[in-house]
């Protein structure tokens, strides 16, 4: 499989959350622990599946999903970041921000030459 830039990052996005789950958990954050673990690995896993994709439609709406995901691992970022809970990874939030970012461009993209 080629290893394009949305996949790189999504997947050293994912293994910096899992690492961040692991100190929530340490702080007994464990429900805030635990969806940002399933947010935020699933952005990878979406972008992974939509490589397989069986149409063009199926890859734009494995985005979309892997978008949505994104958006909510943002969401609990911020809120870790609001709550004081401990240091947030460096870059967390801007390295999330930009796979928005970039999935959104693949989306946009993607429609544009549907027709």
């Amino acid at each position: 499989m080629r290893e394009g830039p949305i996949i790189k990052k999504s997947l050293e996005f994912s293994i910096l959350v899992v690492n961040y789950c692991e100190f929530l958990e340490s702080k007994r954050k464990f429900i805030i622990a635990n969806q940002l673990l399933k947010s935020g690995t699933s952005i990878g896993a979406n972008v992974f599946e939509a490589q397989h994709s069986e149409s063009r439609l199926d890859f734009i709406h494995k985005m979309k999903i892997a978008l949505k995901e994104a958006n909510e691992t943002f969401y609990w970022l911020s809120l870790c970041e609001k709550m004081s809970v401990g240091a947030i990874p460096t870059d967390s939030l801007n390295s999330i921000i930009e796979i928005i970012a970039i999935l959104s461009r693949i989306i946009i993209t993607c429609k544009k030459n549907l027709n």
